[in-house]
C-alpha cells in the first residue's frame, strides 16, 4: 500500500511538472512562429516601400502628362473653383500623393541604413551592376507613359499592371534595381565576399561609395544575399 501510495505521490508530482514543461515548449514554438511571421511581414513591407520609391519618375511623368490647369491672361478671367480644378486633376493628385509617400519612404530607408552594421567582410571580386537601374526604367516605367490616362479603361489597366509588376518586383527580389535610388547616388555591385567565418559568399551590395577589390566593408542585411554596405573605418 505504501509503495502504491508512494507511486501515486510520485505520479501526482510529475504530472504538474510535465504539464508546465509542455506549456513552456508550446509557448516557445508559438512565439517563434509569431516572430518569424512578424519578420516576414516587416521584410515584405520594406520591399513594398522600395517599389513605390522606384516609381517616383513614373508618378512625376504622369503629373506632367495629365495635369490640366486652365490658363487665361485676359482681364475678364474668373477662377473656375477649387472643386472643379480638383475634379479635372484626379490622376495628377493621386500621383502627387504617391510622390509624397515616396519621400516619406526614402527617409525611412535612409534611417534604416544608418543603423548598426555587422562585422566587416572583405571584397574578393566585384562587378558593377548599375545597368539594372536603366533596365528597370526602360522596361517597366517608360512604356507605361504611353497610356491614354484620359480614358478610365487605360487607368484601370495601368493600375493592374503596376500591381503585377510590383508582385514580380517583390517575389523575385529585384527591389535593388531602383532608378530612384540611382538618382539619389546609390550604386549596385555584385561581389564575392570573404566573411569572418572564412566562408566566401556571392552577394548583391548597394552603396553610395565606389568599391574596389580588397576593401573591407561593414554591412546591413536588407534581404537574403542583398546588403547595404559602407567602407569599414
Amino acid at each position: 500500500m505504501r509503495l502504491t501510495k508512494g507511486s501515486e505521490i510520485v505520479s501526482n508530482e510529475k504530472g504538474p511538472v510535465k504539464g508546465v514543461i509542455s506549456k513552456i515548449i508550446c509557448g516557445y514554438f508559438v512565439l517563434n512562429r509569431q516572430t518569424q511571421r512578424c519578420c516576414y511581414i516587416k521584410n515584405l513591407w520594406d520591399k513594398i516601400e522600395l517599389y513605390i520609391i522606384s516609381l517616383w519618375l513614373l508618378f512625376l511623368l504622369i503629373i506632367i502628362v495629365t495635369i490640366d490647369i486652365p490658363i487665361y491672361f485676359g482681364e475678364d478671367w474668373i477662377f473656375i473653383g477649387l472643386t472643379t480644378l480638383m475634379k479635372k486633376n484626379i490622376i495628377p493628385l493621386i500621383s502627387l500623393f504617391f510622390l509624397i509617400v515616396g519621400l516619406i519612404f526614402i527617409s525611412r530607408f535612409n534611417y534604416k541604413i544608418s543603423g548598426s552594421k555587422k562585422t566587416p567582410f572583405k571584397i574578393i571580386s566585384i562587378q558593377n551592376e548599375n545597368y539594372q537601374h536603366l533596365a528597370f526604367l526602360s522596361t517597366y516605367i517608360i512604356p507605361l507613359i504611353a497610356f491614354d490616362l484620359s480614358k478610365i479603361k487605360y487607368v484601370i489597366v495601368l493600375m493592374v499592371l503596376l500591381i503585377v509588376i510590383g508582385a514580380i518586383y517583390i517575389r523575385t527580389n529585384i527591389f535593388h534595381a531602383n532608378p530612384s535610388l540611382a538618382l539619389l547616388g546609390f550604386r549596385i555591385y555584385k561581389c564575392e565576399g570573404e566573411f569572418r567565418t572564412g566562408q566566401n559568399k556571392d552577394v548583391i551590395i548597394i552603396s553610395r561609395q565606389s568599391l574596389m577589390v580588397g576593401m573591407k566593408v561593414s554591412y546591413l542585411e536588407l534581404d537574403e544575399n542583398i546588403y547595404y554596405v559602407r567602407v569599414a573605418k
